[in-house]
This record gives structure tokens, C-alpha cells and sequence, in this order.
């Protein structure tokens, strides 16, 4: 892989639903080093539930798994996302499954055992589909426009300057722009190692109020923070 494609998925977060635990734990533990997070599911219902709570960048799906099959989790979230790249998985090669999962506009249909110099090779045209989409239109106020790539957000073309911690706060509700984020999650994805205080959120919360043209951050006491 080019320095180029393991700085891009160093940024992604992506859902690996696996019910073999021994399977999954081998495979996330390898791709932890080189993603920015993995989530794991045993089963199609903690998949999809783990899907609308994160919304992970890319899904890696097996297709045989518990309660709800791969391709079923895969149909729900279709419903919802007809754009995030998925790589299904599977021990069979039944061509009913093949079309059925080309049917659902996968990126790629890999056989087990997985190979993870493959895998890269679809993680790469994985970016490549992401390239189209990297600039996130906000729900709530469409003047505004974020580029992940370029950690850049504007305001109806003007450039709003954002330092570190504020370009992972301000990413973290973009992702989640229909829901609170917690404060659980601002500690674990925005301050990480160091210990976020009440008197450091509220200063950064504040300081990126101020830069901002319209308020559009809200908080919910307790309990988090979405876009308005």
C-alpha cells in the first residue's frame, strides 16, 4: 500500500459483522493497525444496530451469521445508506448468493479464508468511491460544507478556521447529525488519551460557536451535543 492509502484509512471507521469469534478478533486485530477504529458484530441485528449508532465508513459483512444473515443486515442498511462501499464475506461460493450480493451493490464478494493483501486491494477501491463523497453537505444548514480529506469547513465558500480538537468534535457530529453525541463518545473520539474536563469542553464548545457564522451546535444537558 502507498503512504497516500494508509493515511486515508487511518481516517476511516470501519464495521467488520463476523459470528466466528476466532475469525473476527485475527482479522480486527490486523486491521486495527492500519484503520482508525473497527467494530465488531457477531450477528446481522448487533451489526445493523452498531450501523445506525456509528456510521462507520465501510462495512466488511460475512454473509452466514446468527438471528439475521449478512445479506438481510446488508438490505436494511441499503434501505437507509445506497453509498457506503461493503465487502461481503463468505465461506460458499452458491451463485445464488453471487447475485444476490451484486444485487446489493457490493464492492467486492471475497471467499474465505480472508487474504488481507486482497482485502487492502478492495480497501483502495473502497477510498476511491469514498473520494466522491468526501465533502458532507450539512443536514441542518446546507451553507456549510466540510471536505474530510482536506479537514477544511466552509461557509458558504468562506473558509471557517478549525484547530485539531475541533475538527474531531466538529466531524463527530457530522457524523452522528441525527442524534446526541455523549459525552462518553467526545471523550473516546475527540480527547482520546487525555481527560476531558467540564471547563475544556464547554472552552471548546464556545470558542467554535464563536467562529461560526450560525448556531448551529446544541446541548443537551447530561447528556451530549448534536447540530441543531
Amino acid at each position: 500500500m502507498t503512504k497516500d492509502v494508509i493515511e486515508k484509512l487511518q481516517r476511516l471507521t470501519l464495521l467488520y459483522a463476523e459470528d466466528e469469534e476466532g475469525i473476527r478478533k485475527n482479522i480486527a486485530d490486523s486491521l486495527s493497525y492500519y484503520v482508525k477504529e473497527v467494530i465488531e458484530a457477531s450477528n446481522g441485528v448487533d451489526a445493523f444496530e452498531l450501523y445506525s449508532q456509528r456510521k462507520p465508513d465501510i462495512i466488511l459483512s460475512d454473509i452466514h451469521m446468527p438471528i439475521l444473515n449478512g445479506l438481510e443486515f446488508v438490505k436494511k442498511v441499503r434501505q437507509e445508506d445506497k453509498k457506503i462501499p461493503i465487502i461481503m464475506i463468505t465461506a460458499h461460493t452458491d451463485k445464488e448468493y453471487l447475485l444476490e450480493a451484486v444485487e446489493l451493490k457490493m464492492e467486492k464478494y471475497i471467499v474465505k479464508p480472508i487474504e488481507l493483501e486482497v482485502l487492502f486491494g478492495v480497501f483502495k477501491k473502497c477510498l476511491e468511491s469514498i473520494e466522491f463523497n468526501k465533502k458532507i453537505i450539512l443536514e441542518i444548514d446546507n451553507n456549510y460544507a466540510y471536505d474530510y480529506d482536506k479537514k477544511e469547513l466552509k461557509y458558504k465558500n468562506e473558509i471557517v478556521l478549525l484547530n485539531k480538537k475541533e475538527i474531531s468534535f466538529f466531524e463527530l457530529l457530522i457524523k452522528n447529525q441525527n442524534r446526541i453525541v455523549s459525552y462518553e463518545e467526545l471523550q473516546d473520539k475527540v480527547w482520546i488519551d487525555d481527560v476531558m474536563t467540564d471547563s475544556a469542553l464547554r472552552s471548546l464548545v464556545r470558542n467554535l460557536r464563536k467562529k461560526l457564522p450560525t448556531d448551529i451546535i446544541f446541548n443537551l444537558s447530561g447528556i451530549g451535543y448534536r447540530f441543531v
